[in-house]
């Protein structure tokens, strides 16, 4: 029995990276908990918590970079083919609702 083919995102190639990029993060998160536990000074905890938000909006902004060059492109390629803007309009709103709520974080 064949398995549906898992489609390719802009950030596939890259997977393996996000995914260690992801696991040190947590790994921040956890730190942060246990100096709550230990009562660790509060201007201590807020660096670690800007270095975990610096660290997420990095990877924030690799994963929008890789849609923008994976996903909007292909709209793009696939609307100029077909003559049909639809699908492309509908990625370059996807991709600008997904910049505002970066940009208000």
């Amino acid at each position: 029995m064949s398995s549906p083919e898992t489609p390719t995102r802009g950030y596939t190639q890259d997977k393996a990276a996000y995914a260690r990029r992801l696991k040190r993060i947590e790994g921040q998160v956890r730190g942060v908990q246990r100096m709550i536990n230990e009562d660790t000074y509060c201007i201590d905890v807020l660096t670690q918590i800007s270095a975990i938000q610096s660290a997420l909006k990095s990877v924030s902004l690799g994963l929008m970079e890789e849609h923008l060059g994976h996903c909007v492109k292909h709209a793009v390629e696939a609307a100029h083919d077909s003559g049909d803007p639809s699908d492309m309009d509908a990625k370059l709103a996807e991709a600008n609702a997904a910049i505002a709520r970066l940009v208000k974080s």
